[in-house]
């Protein structure tokens, strides 16, 4: 299994959501954001909690199976880019398992 995590731009979300789920990837977690890169956004405003952030961010975080991870990442990409620079990055990272805490139950096929 593969742990997905996008950091994208915030006007993207409701689109690259919509697009993960419609192809099948329901367990989607998000959470907001602010953080600094090589793109310095010329619109973007001081943060009031971090004084040295300089863009607003959203994180994507999804954990699939190894033969769906290039459909994940292919339809993030397609739906998050944007004219501008600074569209955001993608990691990937092995999971070794998952487990339901209702049951105990492994998730790992």
């Amino acid at each position: 299994m593969k742990e997905i995590k996008a950091f994208i731009k915030p006007k993207k979300v409701q689109i690259v959501v919509k697009s993960l789920r419609d192809a099948g990837f329901e367990s989607v977690t998000l959470s907001k954001g602010e953080g600094t890169g090589a793109h310095k956004d010329s619109g973007a405003s001081p943060s009031l909690d971090f004084h040295f952030t300089d863009s607003p961010i959203v994180k994507l975080e999804l954990v699939c199976q190894n033969e769906e991870t290039d459909k994940a990442i292919q339809l993030i990409c397609g739906k998050a880019q944007t004219p501008e620079p600074g569209d955001g990055i993608i990691y990937v990272s092995e999971i070794d398992d998952a487990y339901r805490i209702k049951t105990g139950d492994s998730l790992k096929q």
